[in-house]
């Protein structure tokens, strides 16, 4: 039995389900969010551990072969009768959910526990220059000198170093990588209010993602350049004629990528690149449980199925 673990809205996991269909694979995909609603029991003997029973399933871990963490929600309690019984049962919930991960170390495609830790941006730019990675100069910093010094040497670019996203009740702003202007004294406030990272711009013939999944890299290069809106940051503007293009890396590049994930403890990883004017290749960053399902419909590349590949191998 293969386990997906997801949301109710994520479109991404749909692909895995066809997949599985269509190989005739067992599985079960548990939105977590519905998890109060199951009945779940623990039993610590050997050859117990935690079982989920639904409507539909009545799941042993113990029986799972191998899980893919996709984007789980928050579970979900029943309506409580004040906001602090609400809060009680939210963190028990969110204690089962961990207990439950715990289980399935071992068998997952990524371990939530390596996803956690990989999400580190500074640690990721270390490992990443240890490994032969050119990574563009770099200064994470709430210190307005040190950033008013650092953006004063020009072509410096800045962005979040863990949340690109602003909530604002029901709206909210998504924070991009921006070019910046000399700092003056007027900033000095909001710098210091938390990190940025802020690195010296690299000029880019075009971004590059690689997917890596098991031993397979999957490059594709995004031609953030033919557009004025998405030259700094191609997640920018809406141009749903954004050119995708599947290519091949050089090798050197590709042992890099496989390295640093395997370092990381990860299976997969959506690694950001930047091929420069002189075919120079630049590491930006690595999402440990980045999206994918947009490159597949825009290229056909097969990565729904080297996923699935790689969880038939765990599962073995």
């Amino acid at each position: 039995m293969i386990l997906l673990v997801t949301n109710k809205r994520d479109l991404t996991t749909d692909f895995i389900v066809v997949e599985l269909r269509r190989r005739g694979r067992a599985f079960y995909r548990l939105n977590t969010e519905d998890l109060p609603r199951a009945s779940v029991r623990f039993d610590p003997r050997a050859g117990g551990g935690w079982a989920i029973q639904t409507s539909d399933v009545d799941l042993r871990l113990v029986n799972v072969t191998a899980a893919y963490y996709r984007r789980p929600g928050a579970p979900e309690p029943t309506e409580a009768r004040d906001e602090a019984t609400a809060k009680y049962l939210a963190d028990e919930w969110s204690a089962v959910t961990k207990a439950l991960w715990n289980e399935l170390e071992g068998r997952w495609l990524n371990s939530p526990f390596a996803i956690l830790r990989a999400e580190d941006k500074p640690r990721q730019l270390a490992m990443a220059s240890a490994l032969g990675f050119d990574v563009p100069e770099t200064l994470i910093s709430n210190d307005f000198a040190a950033a008013s010094a650092f953006v004063a040497r020009g072509g410096a670019i800045g962005k979040p170093l863990r949340h690109s996203l602003v909530e604002r009740g029901d709206a909210g702003e998504v924070l991009f990588t921006a070019r910046l202007d000399p700092l003056t004294p007027m900033d000095n406030t909001a710098v210091s209010l938390a990190p940025v990272i802020y690195q010296r711009e690299v000029r880019k013939a075009y971004d590059v993602r690689a997917t890596v999944i098991g031993d397979r890299v999957f490059a594709v290069a995004i031609h953030s350049q033919d557009h004025d809106e998405t030259e700094i940051d191609w997640r920018s503007g809406t141009r749903l004629d954004l050119r995708h293009e599947a290519i091949e890396l050089p090798s050197n590049i590709i042992d890099k990528c496989l390295a640093l994930t395997q370092k990381l403890n990860l299976r997969y990883g959506a690694i950001d690149l930047i091929a420069d004017q002189n075919g120079r290749y630049w590491f930006l960053e690595i999402n440990p449980n980045g999206q994918w399902a947009w490159i597949e419909r825009r290229t056909g590349l097969p990565l729904a199925s080297a996923i699935v590949d790689e969880l038939e191998a765990i599962a073995e």
